[in-house]
C-alpha cells in the first residue's frame, strides 16, 4: 500500500500550459505511455486524450478541469498538472498553477503564440514558475520554428516579471509521434524514430525541486477538491511545509480566518492516472487527504500547535452573468428529473465548492450566476442539463463595477485570424459593434490577423456571426484586457423573430409560411406553445405565425394543390448559439431533451402591456 517515501529533491511539479489545439494533451499522452505508466497490453496504450475524461472535454476537444497525474523517470517523481488552455477557465488555471514550480509552454510550430498562450503564461510567470518552451508539431508542412521562437522571445519580453525569466530552454517535438529534440531537428531526424526523453530530461534538469520548508510544522493550502462515493471529500494541495501522516490531527483555517479541528483520515498521492494510498507524504508532493469535511478551496491545513494560514489565491473577477431558474414554460416538468428552484440551488451550491471562478446570488425565485465568459457559463448549463436538470436561462449580461463614482465595464482584446477574402466581412461586423482596430497584419498562411479591443458585451454572439460570415474559417480568441467607463448602448444587431401564436404540433403546410417570412428553427411535428420562438424574421420586427395550422382539405384535384411541400432544412441552434441569439425579452428553455427559445412574456397582450409599462 505504501511505496517508499520519495525525497523532496526528487520531486518535480510541472504545469503543462498551451493555447487550445497546440498539442498539450497529446504530449501528455506520450509522456504517460513512454514512462511505462501502463503495461503494454493496457487499453490506455491505444487511447488518445487520456486525461480528457469528461464527455464534454472529449466532444469539444478542450481541457475544462485541471488534473494531476504522476510519472516516474530515472528515479524522479514528476507530478504533471494539466491545465485548461481557455481563459474562460481562468479559475482552474490560477488555483492549479499554485501547485507547480515550473511549466512546459507548448506552442504550435506553425501558429506560434496565441491569445490563450499569453493568458496562461502571464499567470505562470507572475507566480515565478520556471518555464521550458516546447515548439510542437515541428513536422507541419508550413512550420516556421525560427520565427515562432522569436515571437516567443518577444512575448517573454512583454510578460516576464524578473530578468531570469528571459532565459529559457527551447525544445522541439512531434507530440503525436512521441518524439522530441533539444535542437531544431533536420528532415532526416524528423523521419527517424525517436522518443520523449529530451522532454523528461528538460523537466528534471530545468524545473527546480519544490521550494518548500522540509522541517517546519505541517502546512498546506487547499487548491482543489474532489469527491467519490468511497472516501467522500478529498482536500488536494501541495504540502508547503513539513510532512503529514495518516491519522494525524490537524487544524483547518477557513478563508475568513476561523480555525476548526480536523483529522487526516487517509492520504493519497498520484501514481500514473491513479491515486494510491500512503501512510506519509513530505513537503513538495501533491497529496489528497480525506476526512476534512469542512475543507474548501483557499483554506489552509496546518499543524494544530502552529495554525498559520497561507495566502489565499486571488481569482479574476467574473465578466458575464446569467439568470438561471426553474422552467416556467407550458412544458415545464415534462422532460427533466430535477425541476425545482431548491434542487437547482443545491446543485449550484455544490458547484461553488470546486468551480472557483463562479459566483451565485440567490434571488428567491431564480439565481444570478456569474462566470468568466460564455464558454464557462455554457459548460455549466450543459453539465446540469446532462445531469437531468430542467431550467430556463436569460441572455448573458456583462458584469460592471464602480470605480471613483463611474460605472466600469470589462474590455477584451480580440484576435481574429481569417483568410484574406473574408477580411471585409470581419471588419464590417466589428465596425457595427464599435470595436477599435489595433493591428491588421498578414500571416504566412494567406491569412490575415486582426486585433481589436471592444467591450465584453459587444462580443456576445460575435463568434457565431463571424464563423457564418467566413464559412467556418475564422479563428476567434479573446482575452480580458481591463476595464473602461461604460460606453453607449448598442442597437439591436439581430432581426426580429417568428413566434408561435398557438399551441399544437407544427405542420409542413404552416412551416411553408415560415419559410416565406424567414428561416425556421423547427421541423414538422414539433410540439410548440404560444410565445415559443420558431424562426428568425427577414425583417427587424417580431411576427406571430400559427405553425400548427393544417391545410384545408378540398375535393378539388389539381396538380398544384396535391404536390407535397418541400421544406428547406431548418436551423438547429446549439446551446452557445441559442444563448448568443436571445435578447433581453427572451428566455432559453433547457431540458435534458430539448432547447427551446421563447419570449419572456408568452402572450401578445402580455408583451404589449410590458412594452407600454
Amino acid at each position: 500500500m505504501n511505496p517508499t517515501i520519495i525525497k523532496t529533491d526528487q520531486i518535480r511539479n510541472v504545469a503543462i500550459i498551451a493555447h487550445v489545439d497546440h498539442g498539450k494533451t497529446t504530449l501528455v499522452d506520450g509522456l504517460l505511455k513512454q514512462s511505462k505508466t501502463f503495461r503494454d497490453n493496457q487499453a490506455e496504450m491505444q487511447q488518445t486524450a487520456i486525461l480528457d475524461t469528461g464527455d464534454l472535454e472529449r466532444e469539444r476537444g478542450i481541457t475544462i478541469s485541471a488534473k494531476t497525474i504522476a510519472v516516474n523517470h530515472n528515479g524522479f517523481k514528476i507530478n504533471i498538472i494539466d491545465t485548461p488552455g481557455h481563459a474562460d477557465f481562468s479559475g482552474e488555471v490560477e488555483r492549479t498553477l499554485n501547485m507547480a514550480d515550473g511549466c512546459l509552454l507548448i506552442v504550435d510550430a506553425q501558429e506560434g503564440p496565441m491569445p490563450q498562450t499569453k493568458f496562461v503564461l502571464t499567470r505562470a510567470l507572475a507566480l515565478g514558475l520556471k518555464p521550458v518552451v516546447v515548439v510542437n508539431k515541428i513536422d507541419k508542412r508550413d512550420q516556421r520554428a525560427k520565427e515562432v521562437v522569436e515571437e516567443i522571445e518577444h512575448l517573454f519580453l512583454d510578460l516576464a516579471v524578473s530578468d531570469d525569466q528571459l532565459e529559457f530552454p527551447v525544445y522541439y517535438a512531434i507530440g503525436r509521434d512521441g518524439k522530441a529534440w533539444d535542437h531544431e531537428p533536420t528532415e532526416a531526424e524528423v523521419e527517424a524514430t525517436g522518443d520523449l526523453n529530451p522532454i523528461f530530461d528538460a523537466i528534471i534538469n530545468h524545473i527546480p525541486a519544490p521550494r518548500v520548508d522540509l522541517n517546519g510544522p505541517y502546512q498546506m493550502l487547499v487548491t482543489s477538491l474532489s469527491w467519490d462515493s468511497y472516501q467522500g471529500k478529498y482536500a488536494i494541495g501541495r504540502i508547503q511545509r513539513g510532512s503529514i501522516k495518516a491519522g494525524q490531527a490537524l487544524a483547518y483555517i477557513h478563508r475568513d480566518g476561523t480555525v476548526s479541528g480536523a483529522k487526516a483520515d487517509k492520504l493519497f498521492v498520484a501514481q500514473g492516472l491513479e491515486r494510491i494510498e500512503v501512510t506519509e507524504a513530505v513537503a513538495g508532493d501533491i497529496v489528497w487527504i480525506t476526512g476534512i469535511g469542512a475543507a474548501n478551496i483557499g483554506g489552509s491545513l496546518t499543524d494544530p500547535e502552529t495554525p498559520e494560514a497561507l495566502p489565499v489565491m486571488e481569482i479574476e473577477a467574473p465578466t458575464l452573468q446569467i439568470q438561471i431558474g426553474p422552467n416556467t414554460s407550458p412544458f415545464a416538468g415534462k422532460e427533466g428529473k430535477f425541476t425545482t428552484s431548491r434542487q437547482i440551488g443545491a446543485r449550484l451550491e455544490r458547484e461553488l465548492e470546486t468551480n472557483v471562478g463562479l459566483r451565485v446570488i440567490d434571488r428567491g425565485t431564480d439565481f444570478l450566476v456569474s462566470g468568466r465568459g460564455e464558454l464557462h457559463l455554457s459548460v455549466l448549463i450543459e453539465t446540469l442539463r446532462r445531469e437531468g436538470f430542467e431550467m430556463e436561462v436569460g441572455r448573458p449580461q456583462v458584469v460592471t463595477k464602480e470605480e471613483n463614482g463611474k460605472v466600469m465595464e470589462p474590455i477584451e482584446e480580440l484576435t481574429v485570424e481569417v483568410p484574406e477574402e473574408y477580411v471585409g466581412a470581419v471588419t464590417s461586423e466589428l465596425g457595427r459593434r464599435k470595436a477599435n482596430m489595433i493591428t491588421m497584419e498578414p500571416t504566412t498562411k494567406n491569412t490575415t490577423q486582426l486585433i481589436y479591443t471592444l467591450p465584453t458585451r459587444t462580443l456576445l454572439g460575435l463568434r457565431n456571426v463571424l464563423l457564418t460570415g467566413t464559412k467556418g474559417t475564422a479563428i476567434v480568441n479573446s482575452l480580458l484586457k481591463g476595464y473602461e467607463p461604460l460606453g453607449a448602448a448598442l442597437q439591436q444587431l439581430r432581426n426580429g423573430v417568428l413566434i408561435a401564436s398557438e399551441a399544437g404540433s407544427s405542420t409542413t403546410y404552416s412551416l411553408g409560411t415560415v419559410e416565406e417570412r424567414g428561416n425556421a428553427f423547427i421541423g414538422p411535428g414539433t410540439k410548440v406553445y404560444e410565445g415559443m420562438i420558431i424562426g428568425i424574421n427577414r425583417r427587424g420586427e417580431d411576427m406571430e405565425i400559427n405553425v400548427a395550422k393544417e391545410k384545408k382539405l378540398t375535393n378539388v384535384r389539381a396538380s398544384s394543390t396535391d404536390m407535397t411541400t418541400q421544406l428547406t432544412p431548418f436551423t438547429q441552434l446549439t446551446l452557445e448559439e441559442a444563448l448568443d441569439f436571445i435578447e433581453n425579452d427572451e428566455l432559453l428553455e433547457v431540458t435534458p431533451q430539448n432547447l427551446r427559445m421563447r419570449k419572456r412574456y408568452l402572450t401578445n397582450n402580455e408583451r404589449k402591456r410590458h412594452r407600454a409599462g
